[in-house]
């Protein structure tokens, strides 16, 4: 009788454990998925926006990097803004724009965009909820994860890199191809 409770107890667990799977698959976006709109407050190196920045607005007037980071003023976080600002000219050319997206408030974003000179905007997901949207946001640790999305002039996805290594200067070289592959 207890072998029966204990394999019944095991597939119900199996069985509960079934649909979150299924909904952690269901959250992560694929190139030709339509990008989910937010509205965030954000802040340049110029000035703090608390009314915020709505995707849908932007939509169609550039390719939209999105770059969601873990924490403003990180050693990592620092080397991935900056290799984006150093390569902004090439951004602007290719007709990109880049919004960094982290949970860190919009003051920081402003002294960090300030002290780094910064030349795009830093959008403030202080609840994590545009992070959860894009599957870019860790539980575990409470920040969001390095991931990198592209939305093409359509709202589309059209570029998604969920491991995103500020490391390796491939995967910003693979970033700007991309890109280049959609004009």
């Amino acid at each position: 009788m207890n072998h029966q409770r204990t394999v019944s107890s095991i597939l119900t667990s199996v069985l509960l454990a079934l649909p979150v799977a299924n909904s952690q698959e269901q959250l992560r976006l694929r190139v030709g998925d339509a990008a989910p709109d937010f509205t965030l407050p954000y802040a340049t190196r110029d000035s703090i926006n608390f009314e915020g920045l709505t995707l849908s607005e932007r939509i169609g007037t550039k390719y939209i990097i999105l770059a969601f980071y873990p924490a403003d003023w990180s050693g990592g976080c620092t080397k991935e803004v900056c290799a984006m600002r150093d390569s902004f000219s090439d951004l602007e050319k290719l007709d990109a724009e880049v919004l960094g997206i982290s949970g860190d408030y919009v003051f920081s974003h402003h002294e960090w965009a300030k002290y780094l000179n910064l030349p795009f905007a830093l959008l403030s997901d202080h609840q994590h909820e545009v992070a959860k949207l894009y599957n870019s946001y860790d539980e575990t640790w409470g920040f969001n994860k390095r991931t990198v999305f592209v939305v093409d002039k359509e709202g589309k996805i059209a570029y998604v890199n969920m491991k995103y290594d500020v490391s390796k200067s491939g995967d910003f070289k693979l970033l700007l191809s991309k890109i280049a592959e959609l004009r």
